[in-house]
């Protein structure tokens, strides 16, 4: 093809640039024309599954609600957890399906936790009770309450034109130890 466009008049390689042009901007405007509102989710269960080695492995059921007018079809989920802003759990998922209009469907996540972001994690939690990095004041004695757990949960959902993409923050807060 590279060999043929330079024998063309330019008149008709201006044109065809013009075309492809065009079909990349159709091409990103049916991508796009999704928009609307984000999907909203909750974790609704979390169950343990098996895992090899040191890893642990859970099966994360997330409520996934479509607060839009029209369907979004889904072809696989992928979701990240931070816990105190450090990475904790990844999973993806080749579940497919269609959450409708207005609708709500509950999807499975299997995920996985590393045996070293369970010990970062419990690192940053000892340090931040005993007045370490994490925020802790020196001097905290159990019975005391500990500072909440920010948390960050995001994923996408695939699609054939596209990903609808999702995004959960808040905190947890952890009992107090007796």
């Amino acid at each position: 093809m590279s060999a043929i466009l330079p024998l063309l008049p330019s008149s008709f390689r201006t044109g065809l640039a013009l075309l492809l042009a065009a079909s990349t901007l159709a091409l990103a405007g049916c991508a796009g024309m999704r928009g609307g509102d984000p999907v909203r989710l909750n974790v609704v269960g979390i169950e343990p599954i098996d895992g090899e080695g040191l890893e642990m492995r859970m099966a994360v059921r997330l409520r996934v609600q479509n607060p839009n007018d029209t369907s979004i079809d889904y072809d696989g989920i992928s979701v990240e957890l931070d816990l105190n802003n450090r990475p904790f759990a990844t999973g993806v998922s080749p579940a497919r399906g269609s959450i409708p209009r207005f609708g709500e469907t509950v999807l499975n996540v299997p995920v996985s936790v590393s045996a070293f972001s369970v010990m970062r994690q419990a690192w940053g939690i000892v340090g931040g009770m005993s007045g370490g990095s994490l925020g802790g004041s020196p001097g905290t004695s159990a019975g005391a309450a500990m500072e909440p757990i920010p948390y960050v949960l995001r994923g996408k959902l695939g699609g054939s034109f596209g990903s609808t993409r999702f995004l959960d923050r808040g905190t947890l807060s952890l009992p107090e130890l007796r």
